[in-house]
């Protein structure tokens, strides 16, 4: 059952969501300047100056490096409570209380917005993908629905008890994702729309969301100074793109029998592969030219040519060859945010 279950969650998807999550947690942790820096000099030499506004929890400043030796020197601190998450005071508890519970969430939306899709497409997946359990038989239909909306139930109502930013977070995320599997609207069907849907939640939801998510509870402070930010978010909008258009290849038939105007069915299988390679190989090209560091930039070109290289040798006519390559190609997002942190701290 639990091999099922796994296999109707989509994996690859909830591995690339716990990666992502854990390594922007890392990156507002270890390389974001906290929002006090900008403040110190004044604070210390200034009195009368107020610093309440950059009230810092106490689970930031064991957390933080650099900042437990200033603790002294800083007005009073009240301890982060959000929603019925105390942010405790040392480094275990307090990557326990902002990554599981958020990671709980995400994980829980994730499971609703694949299987709802499972769910629509029963039909079309018995041709495209006839190996996931709804489209073999393997998951009643009733037991998939149960599933899925207790997790999308579940997923919004955890969300909201973390934190409100959070709980309209998910809750957007999911109406995203229903919004593409649900009719009439059903923006899967048309792949300018699909592709938007795809993108904007993978890249500047889950991305920017996430991370003043974080930074707020850590902080106290919605939007720091996270120079990272802004490049990872405009590379996973790219890269999420790449995961659009590259997912429909080997699905053109099904696609053409039920009407889905993929970007394969739309132009073709070679110009849907042909424009995301040369979306990703830009966005890699741009990360390499933002990295502050020599062996960043280094590291980021090495990625770009292996990617290159596994494009160069799929068969688009074999839906094996584009299978592989289209995992492949996820190895690269959860390689991504695997490095990124490495190389930035």
């Amino acid at each position: 059952m639990l091999s099922l279950l796994w296999r109707f969650s989509r994996p690859h998807t909830l591995i690339g969501s716990t990666i992502s999550i854990l390594s922007l947690l890392i990156l507002v942790i270890y390389c974001t300047p906290p929002p006090i820096h900008a403040c110190l000099p004044n604070a210390f030499n200034n009195d009368s100056i107020q610093m309440e506004s950059n009230t810092i929890s106490e689970s930031a400043l064991t957390l933080v490096p650099g900042l437990e030796s200033m603790k002294p020197q800083l007005p009073a601190y009240k301890t982060a409570i959000v929603g019925f998450i105390p942010v405790l005071t040392n480094k275990i508890n307090t990557f326990a209380a902002l990554f599981f519970p958020t990671l709980f969430a995400c994980l829980l939306c994730n499971i609703f917005i694949t299987g709802l899709n499972q769910i629509v497409d029963v039909e079309l997946d018995k041709i495209n993908k006839p190996k996931l359990p709804l489209a073999s038989g393997e998951l009643s239909m009733r037991n998939g629905k149960i599933i899925v909306y207790t997790s999308g139930l579940l997923s919004v109502i955890t969300a909201w008890l973390i934190q409100p930013f959070l709980g309209c977070l998910i809750t957007t995320i999911a109406a995203i994702g229903a919004l593409y599997s649900l009719p009439p609207v059903q923006f899967k069907r048309y792949h300018i729309w699909a592709a938007s849907a795809i993108a904007i939640v993978r890249g500047p939801l889950i991305n920017a969301g996430i991370a003043i998510h974080f930074a707020t509870v850590l902080y106290g402070w919605p939007v720091i100074s996270m120079h990272w930010l802004m490049p990872l978010v405009l590379f996973v909008t790219a890269f999420s793109l790449g995961i659009a258009w590259f997912k429909d290849i080997p699905d053109t038939i099904g696609d053409e029998k039920f009407g889905f105007k993929t970007l394969a069915v739309v132009w073709s299988k070679s110009s849907a592969f042909i424009s995301g390679v040369v979306l990703v190989s830009a966005a890699y090209l741009l990360m390499a030219w933002q990295m502050p560091t020599t062996v960043a930039k280094i590291a980021h070109l090495i990625v770009l040519l292996l990617f290159v290289g596994h494009a160069f040798k799929v068969d688009l006519q074999n839906a094996i060859s584009v299978k592989r390559f289209y995992m492949f190609y996820w190895g690269l997002f959860f390689l991504e945010y695997a490095m990124l942190p490495l190389l930035l701290m």
